[in-house]
């Protein structure tokens, strides 16, 4: 029924040269997106993204309304100073300070965590990178989901973690390059697209407030808070992800 796009950005899973961040900002994944579009001849289509894929959906079609059919988001980052603090300076302690406490006792005192890691994620000491990718991926793994996870480890194995610390920690550090705001400040340009938001209740990585924020900007657009955590698998998040889609996808 849909013909899907799947794409790795710059850096991450199979994209190369892996976990590289040269040339590496949310600029270029915009012209990366419009590339690709070309390649495949889609003058416009609906764009789907969660956490930080949420972020990038918007801004892409801040960028490029004329190519967004409607959006699907789920996990809403606002990527600005709120949810930066939330999730990477100590936000997170107010809910898993076990967790919080294993992250940050890897940091000197007085260090900022984020540049930190990511100066020994990049260290031409493999051991020494491969430990801070694997920690910083440990701590988002501890609290993404509404469902007891007994053992972090084995959900790291799904996927190419160290990519995901390694950029996570570049675009945090560089404030995603953007001006503070940047999606709230430019909301006008696409309050009227078509838009499906789900956010999980118990959503840790990304506060519920932020989800409300967006919707309180956008005049076309639903907003449904899930008994759910941060991730797409969780069985409300999932099942209503898929109603969404069908429901944005069909409406014309």
């Amino acid at each position: 029924k849909y013909n899907v796009v799947f794409f790795d950005q710059r850096g991450t899973s199979r994209s190369k040269p892996f976990g590289s961040i040269e040339n590496n900002t949310t600029q270029d994944l915009v012209s990366d997106i419009n590339i690709l579009l070309d390649q495949l001849s889609f003058e416009n289509v609906y764009v789907f993204g969660g956490s930080w894929g949420s972020s990038l959906a918007l801004i892409y079609a801040i960028h490029h309304p004329q190519r967004v059919k409607g959006l699907i988001l789920r996990g809403i980052w606002l990527a600005n100073k709120y949810g930066l603090e939330h999730y990477i300076n100590g936000g997170i302690k107010e809910f898993f300070p076990d967790v919080w406490q294993r992250f940050a006792n890897l940091v000197p005192e007085g260090e900022n965590p984020v540049n930190y890691y990511l100066e020994q994620m990049l260290s031409d000491d493999q051991e020494l990178s491969d430990k801070y990718a694997y920690e910083w991926a440990f701590y988002e793994m501890s609290f993404y989901t509404i469902n007891k996870i007994s053992d972090p480890h084995e959900a790291l194995q799904t996927f190419s973690y160290k990519s995901m610390a390694i950029l996570e920690a570049h675009f945090i550090k560089n404030n995603c390059f953007l001006t503070e705001d940047f999606i709230m400040e430019n909301i006008d340009k696409i309050k009227d697209i078509r838009t499906a938001i789900v956010h999980g209740r118990y959503d840790f990585i990304c506060p519920p407030a932020q989800a409300f924020r967006l919707q309180s900007g956008l005049n076309n657009s639903i907003l449904n808070i899930t008994n759910a955590g941060h991730s797409s698998s969780d069985e409300e998040n999932k099942n209503t992800l898929i109603a969404e889609l069908e429901r944005v996808t069909t409406y014309e």
